[in-house]
């Protein structure tokens, strides 16, 4: 009796043919077992981006064929699985669709991938530890708050982040007193305590907001990153503050950071308090003010109070045309 034939290996561009295939008809049968193919035996690079036409077209009667595919990239590394694209896509794809398994997501957490590069070498698992770190977030659990205890600790500012957001996505105020005590200790990053002070915002508005605002009195950067996570958070509580907080601005020369995180709260009295510093206050820091404005990306309308409201200042035009990207007047 002749020994069944082995599976013909196609070239990656093949490969990718067929799974643009897929996006085209997706809920054919032949779809599904094409990618059912892909995941179980192919390369790094058709792997994840067959996860994340998984992903994308919502298909969960594969999520299993995901995770039993994850394992067999930590093998033969980095050459197994360059940049941790598969394993990246993987854990993305399962986040995305809601699929709880703490282990896989630990694993992916865990993970530290260095790969050479000219004069050294860098960690490529960044993106996947910070895809972990929110997964971990959103399946619950008080014990997943240990790893992100530990994920706040990375040597990575990208993954840092991520454990902050994922403290806020996990909804218990139990992740409250990291918070406090990642955004009280030295910081390197900027945007690390921005997005710890958010977190608190996020996990206990009334609470927190005193705790977030005392940093408006600190050094520079601590305070830049205070007011913008109070922008982001876009609640009237934060308005008020911020408003407070622009005569200081001011005389700290912070006002273009006070008025991106005022414009960053969305409400209507954030945009009327700006237009009016257009109206009124100096041509710097009018220019600021619109500068600010035409970050929100409002389109035409907001382009037309602005113009309305600088249409008295024609020494204003130029910068209005150069803020909102249009032909100067």
């Amino acid at each position: 009796m002749k020994a069944p034939k082995a599976q013909r290996k196609r070239p990656l561009e093949e490969t990718l043919v067929a799974l643009r295939r897929v996006r085209e008809r997706p809920d054919d049968e032949a779809s599904r077992a094409e990618l059912s193919r892909v995941l179980r035996g192919e390369g790094s690079h058709a792997v994840a981006r067959a996860a994340t036409l998984v992903g994308e077209l919502e298909l969960v009667p594969l999520v299993p064929e995901l995770a039993s595919s994850f394992p067999r990239f930590f093998g033969d590394l980095p050459r197994g699985d360059p940049g941790c694209a598969a394993k990246t896509a993987i854990v993305e794809a399962l986040r995305r669709l809601g699929h709880e398994d703490a282990a896989l997501y630990r694993r992916a957490a865990r993970h530290v991938q260095l790969e050479p590069v000219f004069g050294g070498r860098v960690d490529t698992a960044v993106d996947l530890r910070g895809s972990a770190a929110l997964a971990l977030g959103e399946t619950g659990g008080r014990d997943v708050l240990v790893d992100l205890a530990e994920l706040l600790a990375d040597p990575e500012p990208p993954v840092r982040i991520s454990a902050a957001r994922a403290l806020a996505a996990h909804g218990s105020e139990s992740g409250i007193p990291l918070l406090h005590l990642k955004a009280l200790s030295p910081e390197p990053e900027p945007r690390v305590l921005s997005e710890c002070l958010l977190s608190l915002l996020r996990l206990d508005l009334a609470g927190q907001k005193a705790f977030v605002a005392s940093f408006l009195d600190k050094s520079d950067a601590l305070a830049e990153a205070s007011a913008l996570a109070l922008g982001e958070s876009r609640s009237s509580e934060a308005f008020a503050l911020l408003r407070d907080w622009l005569p200081q601005a001011a005389r700290r020369g912070l006002s273009r950071t006070a008025f991106i995180a005022i414009a960053s709260l969305r409400r209507d009295e954030a945009i009327e308090l700006l237009l009016a510093v257009v109206r009124e206050e100096s041509l710097p820091v009018a220019r600021e003010a619109m500068q600010a404005l035409a970050s929100l990306g409002g389109g035409e309308p907001l382009f037309e109070r602005t113009r309305a409201t600088a249409a008295r200042r024609p020494e204003l035009g130029a910068a209005l045309a150069r803020a909102f990207g249009r032909s100067e007047p």
